[in-house]
This record gives structure tokens, C-alpha cells and sequence, in this order.
């Protein structure tokens, strides 16, 4: 029987959506999906999204109706696993899908089919700045390229309880551009030194990159409203940590140094700077304006794969600087930092109470706007 491209690049896509726990397909891969940040693992439900026939039958229809070139940039998206810069796939917003008993809108279709099986509202999804789409509102046509949202990671969910600096035995090492450790200040009160290093005005932040204690490279100044940090990207561009020399010969450093792979992009946006974990595994976040402002007891925050979080708000970070708090006084000129941990988390949940006691971890020190 002869077959069109069409429907050879129709049966890829099937082939590469989402699993879905027990459908017995949940080995195909999962990378940049997971579970909420709540950490729980969801089960979706057959009789909730229609049976397996009937959704292959409608997402079919669906897909022969798209212009074979969309299709192509739909199924390069998938494949990749959004590790390729793809272009944004515009379709219209406007039409509605009724699977089993649920009724959803194209996008949100696409999204569940290919991305998270267990979405249940838009409500729950971030577009990335990167997507033509970003921040326009109820358009005709808009972006239904999977790998151009994230989930949104609330807070309230899953979370380890940290020692302050202020509580903590262990200062942690501080960021200078010789590459060596020192220990004059606590992790995240070297954001100032960093500015007088870095000799860029322009930028709106550092990153310094760590393995346990050692710090690894140059700081990386950024300029650009968006930063993918990574190890192993196939169309990388930006801070690659593949690059940089390391003399560590610890196996757990580089057994987690391998599982950094597509790593985080951080963005600068109007609402604050965001962080979302492109990786297949959680990443750990801390960060003073993810906490209520009166707590002295900071909390890591962890990331699953696929999801972003608000990791900085420069609004709030103004009304942290209060006199009496030594967290947020001692380098008045910036004074915030954010510290994210690879793969391994830390706090009074983990055998790890530091952060300079993880494999693989980053500090990311702001600049004032």
C-alpha cells in the first residue's frame, strides 16, 4: 500500500507521545515530563481521556489536517525532546476537542497528547518567553508547539527545610574569579565581589558554577533576557558546563554532571526572573523571595522536569532589605542571590545539609535594574 509523507510523519508523532503510566509504553523516554511538583506521581485515568483507540483515532484526524510542514516542525520538537530550537507551530486557539467526557481546546489537546497526559486546565501551563505567543492574549491563532510551555511548580508544593546562613556550622564558599574557594561569607553574599569582577555594567546577573566546594570556570556574565545552562544541548547556545575543566574525580560529581543534559534556561521577564528545568531530572532551588518575607528559615524548593518556577521577584527582593537582617544587609549594593542544585538536593530532608555539599550546583548573583 503506498503511503504519503503525510502519514509516515503522522505515525511518528503517535509513536512519540507521552507515556502514560501503565500503558506498558511508559520506556519510551521521558524527558522534560514528570510529575507535579508535589512530587507524586499521577496516573491518568483511561476512561478520564478517552480509550487508548479512540484517542490514537482522534489525534490521527487531528494531525492529517495539519500542513505538512507544521507537521514536521511538531514532530522535530517532539523528537528532540525541545533540546531543538523549533519554531512556533500556529494554529487556532478557538476549536474544541471532545475526548471520552472532557472537552479540550486544541493547544491543550496537543500538550496533553505529547507532553503531560495528567493536564487538566491552561491554568496549570507557562509559555515560554521564547514563543511567538508570549504574552498575547486570547489570539485567533497561537502557538501549540509542546515544547514551548512549561508547567507552572506553585509554591506550597514540595519543599526541604534549609538552615539559614545565619544557623549554619558550614559557610559556604563565596564566588571569586581566580576559580579558587574561599570562606569570608556565607553562600550568596558575594554578589558585589562578582560585580567588580565582572567589569560589565550591562549585565542583570552572574552565575558562578560549583562542584561541592570548588568553584568551576569563570563567572558568566549574562546580557541576554535568556540563558540555557547546560551540559549536553543539542543546539546549545549559551553557558555550557561541558566545557568547562574539572579536576573533581569524584564519581558522584560525575555521575550527576552527566545527568545535567539539557540543564535550566533562566529568563529575565517583566514579572521577575524564572527558571525551567529543560533536564530529565529535578533540580533544587533557594531562593529569599520564594518564602515568606518574615521566616528566617530559608526553603529549597524542588523542580520537576518540565517545570518552571518564579525563582527571583525583584519587587519583593526590595522589601527584604530590612536593617536588622544580616542575610540581606551585608552587600546593600545588590544583595540576592540564588542558589540551584542539580539532580541532588539539600536540607534537613536530605544526608546533605549544604548546598556546598552537592556534586553540581550554581549561584546565581543579581545585578540592580
Amino acid at each position: 500500500m503506498f503511503r504519503t509523507k503525510r502519514s509516515g510523519l503522522v505515525r511518528r508523532l503517535w509513536r512519540s507521545r507521552a507515556p502514560v503510566e501503565g500503558d506498558g509504553e511508559t520506556d519510551r523516554g521521558t524527558h522534560g515530563s514528570g510529575g507535579c511538583c508535589m512530587g507524586k506521581t499521577t496516573k491518568v485515568a483511561k476512561s478520564n481521556a478517552g480509550s487508548e483507540a479512540e484517542l490514537k483515532a482522534l489525534t490521527h484526524s487531528i494531525l492529517k489536517k495539519i500542513k505538512e510542514k507544521q507537521l514536521e516542525v511538531l514532530l522535530q520538537a517532539v523528537e528532540s525532546k525541545g533540546g531543538v530550537r523549533s519554531p512556533c507551530l500556529l494554529l487556532p486557539s478557538k476549536v474544541d476537542i471532545k475526548v471520552g467526557q472532557q472537552s479540550y481546546s486544541l493547544p491543550m489537546l496537543l500538550y496533553k497528547v505529547f507532553r503531560w497526559p495528567d493536564l487538566r486546565h491552561s491554568s496549570e501551563l507557562k509559555r515560554l518567553s521564547c514563543c511567538e505567543s508570549y504574552g498575547k492574549i486570547n489570539p485567533e491563532l497561537v502557538c501549540c508547539n509542546p515544547h514551548h510551555m512549561s508547567r507552572l511548580c506553585e509554591l506550597g508544593d514540595a519543599k526541604s527545610l534549609l538552615l539559614s546562613p545565619s544557623d549554619s556550622p558550614d559557610s559556604g564558599p563565596s564566588s571569586n574569579d581566580t576559580g579558587g574557594t574561599t570562606y569570608s561569607a556565607p553562600v550568596g553574599l558575594s554578589d558585589s565581589l562578582a560585580l567588580q569582577e565582572s567589569g560589565d555594567r550591562a549585565h542583570w546577573c552572574v552565575v558562578a558554577y560549583w562542584e561541592e566546594k570548588t568553584r568551576v570556570g569563570r563567572l558568566y556574565s549574562v546580557q541576554e533576557p535568556s540563558l540555557d545552562i547546560f551540559y549536553d544541548l543539542p543546539q546549545g547556545n549559551g553557558f555550557c558546563l561541558g566545557q568547562l575543566c574539572s579536576d573533581n574525580k569524584s564519581q558522584l560529581v560525575q555521575m550527576v554532571r552527566a545527568k545535567i543534559g539539557y540543564g535550566i534556561q533562566l529568563t529575565r521577564e517583566p514579572d521577575g526572573v524564572w527558571v525551567y528545568n529543560r533536564s530529565c531530572y529535578p533540580i533544587f532551588i533557594k531562593s529569599a523571595t520564594l518564602d515568606n518575607p518574615d521566616s528566617r528559615t530559608l526553603l529549597v524548593h524542588k523542580v520537576f522536569p518540565g517545570f518552571s518556577i518564579k525563582a527571583f521577584d525583584y519587587d519583593k527582593a526590595g522589601s527584604l532589605q530590612r536593617p536588622n537582617d544580616h542575610e540581606f544587609t551585608q552587600q546593600p549594593r545588590t544583595g540576592f542571590t540564588v542558589q540551584i542544585s542539580f539532580v541532588k538536593g539539600w536540607g534537613q530532608c536530605y544526608t546533605r545539609q549544604f548546598i556546598s555539599s552537592c556534586p553540581c550546583w550554581l549561584e546565581v548573583i543579581f545585578n540592580t535594574r
